[in-house]
């Protein structure tokens, strides 16, 4: 190869074509490492009793914090056993929720779905399971299902 020759042809190489893959390339990763909250809030419900059937897979702190912020809001709460049919009480809710290890247990996925008369009525989901490098996953579980609980009912009993 005579001197001087460039083995990279750069006029062929275009720099806007290079930032928008890198961006493209940033945006893929970031996207990975999402995390998601959704709450579809239930409507004024004149009962002021809610039942929660059991899910004897999910750590008890998750019930009892549940519990906890209902009683805040000024709804009796009733706890029935796991199995136990979503017609038992007008006002009935499920839950479930996961954790990982990834330097540090943390809360990666809840759920809470309210029924009103086995319909329906509210939901609430926290999703970090595609959290990856995002540091804000490791979150306080009893303030997150808080926050969640806070958001399904935003107002209390009977208001």
């Amino acid at each position: 190869m005579p001197p001087g020759t460039n083995i990279l042809n750069t006029s062929a190489i275009n720099p806007v074509k290079i930032k928008l893959s890198l961006v493209l390339v940033l945006l893929a990763i970031l996207s990975g490492c999402a995390i998601r909250q959704t709450v579809k809030p239930v409507d004024k419900f004149d009962d002021k009793q809610i039942c929660i059937i059991e899910n004897t897979a999910v750590r008890s702190g998750f019930l009892d914090a549940y519990k906890r912020v209902l009683t805040q809001k000024g709804y009796v709460v009733k706890q029935l056993p796991a199995g136990a049919s979503l017609i038992e009480c007008p006002i009935t809710s499920t839950y479930t929720a996961n954790w990982r290890w990834d330097l540090a247990i943390y809360m990666s996925y809840a759920e809470i779905i309210v029924y009103n008369n086995a319909k329906p009525a509210g939901q609430a989901s926290y999703d970090a399971t595609r959290g990856g490098g995002n540091m804000n996953k490791f979150i306080d579980a009893d303030k997150k299902i808080s926050e969640l609980v806070n958001q399904l009912f935003p107002g209390g009993a009977g208001l």
